[in-house]
């Protein structure tokens, strides 16, 4: 039996004004468990492209098609009918965290099981006993079961983004897209972080897209490199292939942001 990819993209094509082309006719097929590093100087088209891929974008064209286990998200800049069930697959994360700084860690990591739940219980943010020990052991599993308690906005910034982690794991999440996700983050919450995602995706199958400024830590972590210029699509390989001179090539004067080391992307 033919398994149906994890992401399909045709024709990929965003502009958001006549002199902005944010993604140019990209197109683009991630198999299940896959671990696809998204690369690119800024301005590229990397986050625009990730927002697609769960609907928070919708692009242009009559011929463009993201497709998700091979059932439409959305085509000809149309969302499904079925948007809200078919986000359920698809967690994720970004550089800021998008935690609710007052709420507690326990309260922000159950907010990933609200598209699962009826209208009238997400309204009223009641969640059942499982449901709570779930996003405990969702904690545990990213190393923050202590501070299930604690408000969201006392804890770093690597803790903050295990915590988004966590939310995706509780959402049930078969595919994370993490856009940025260490890019504010300190070289050592920054490699926890790669870690836990890279566990994630080689432990349970997740198939994990990340946007990263840095080509080292997308060699050390990524199976494969896809990478934007200018909105489109100018490499898509194995890591070993984008070799510095090829970089080089690629993005001329940009390459030394993403060849710079991640010790002084944080200071």
């Amino acid at each position: 039996m033919t398994v149906a990819p994890a992401i399909r993209i045709a024709h990929a094509s965003k502009s958001f004004n006549r002199k902005t082309q944010a993604l140019n006719d990209i197109n683009l097929t991630i198999q299940p468990g896959e671990c696809v590093g998204l690369l690119g100087a800024s301005g590229s088209g990397k986050s625009t492209l990730l927002r697609s891929i769960c609907g928070l974008e919708r692009l242009d064209g009559q011929h463009s098609e993201v497709s998700i286990f091979g059932s439409p998200l959305q085509s000809a800049g149309a969302l499904s009918s079925n948007i809200r069930a078919m986000r359920r697959h698809t967690g994720i994360i970004f550089q800021q965290f998008n935690l609710v700084g007052r709420m507690n860690v326990l309260s922000n990591v159950l907010t990933g099981l609200l598209p699962r739940m009826p209208l009238w219980r997400s309204l009223s943010g009641r969640f059942t006993h499982a449901e709570r020990l779930q996003a405990v052991q969702a904690l545990d599993a990213v190393g923050l079961a202590d501070y299930a308690l604690q408000r969201a906005s006392t804890l770093s910034g690597g803790q903050q983004q295990r915590a988004a982690v966590a939310r995706a794991l509780v959402q049930g999440a078969r595919i994370l897209l993490a856009d940025e996700p260490v890019s504010s983050l300190d070289p050592e919450s920054a490699r926890r972080v790669m870690d836990l995602m890279h566990h994630l995706n080689r432990s349970q199958g997740m198939t994990l897209v990340v946007s990263l400024h840095n080509v080292a830590m997308a060699r050390k972590y990524c199976d494969r490199i896809v990478a934007l210029r200018g909105g489109e699509l100018v490499f898509d390989g194995p890591p070993l292939e984008l070799d510095d001179t090829r970089l080089r090539h690629l993005y001329g004067a940009s390459s030394e942001e993403l060849l710079m080391d991640p010790a002084e992307l944080a200071t």
